[in-house]
């Protein structure tokens, strides 16, 4: 049996250095020709703060609950759990016994997590 070693060498890695130059070169280029070409114009209704098409009152730096993040985060963290499932329940037939005990594992483990959450009170609104 015989085992063929490849070795690289740099003349192998050509191809990717041509291809970050051009993506570079493309930046850069689409950079600086909309600095040159783009409008200059400055005046006060154009540096004023517009956000869609209603104008703006107060701070925009005004502080919020970290409920809201803490929400997101969580919505997040548990809508990629469930996604996991997907695969599973494609593949339910063909992995058995074990495939199904295993599921049963990991939604035991997100359970618990979500339990961990509300005795914490992460969910309350109070």
């Amino acid at each position: 049996m015989s085992v063929f070693l490849t070795v690289s060498t740099p003349i192998d890695f050509l191809p990717m250095a041509f291809m970050f130059i051009v993506a570079l070169g493309f930046v850069v280029t689409t950079m600086v020709a909309t600095h040159q070409l783009g409008p200059k114009k400055k005046s006060k209704i154009k540096s004023e703060i517009f956000e869609c098409g209603i104008e703006s009152k107060g701070n925009a730096r005004l502080p919020f609950s970290i409920k809201y993040f803490l929400v997101a985060i969580l919505f997040v963290l548990f809508d990629v759990e469930v996604i996991f499932m997907y695969p599973w329940a494609v593949n339910f037939k063909h992995l058995g016994l074990t495939g199904f005990l295993e599921m049963l594992t990991f939604v035991g483990f997100m359970l618990v997590g979500f339990y961990y959450i509300i005795k914490k009170g992460a969910l309350n609104w109070e």
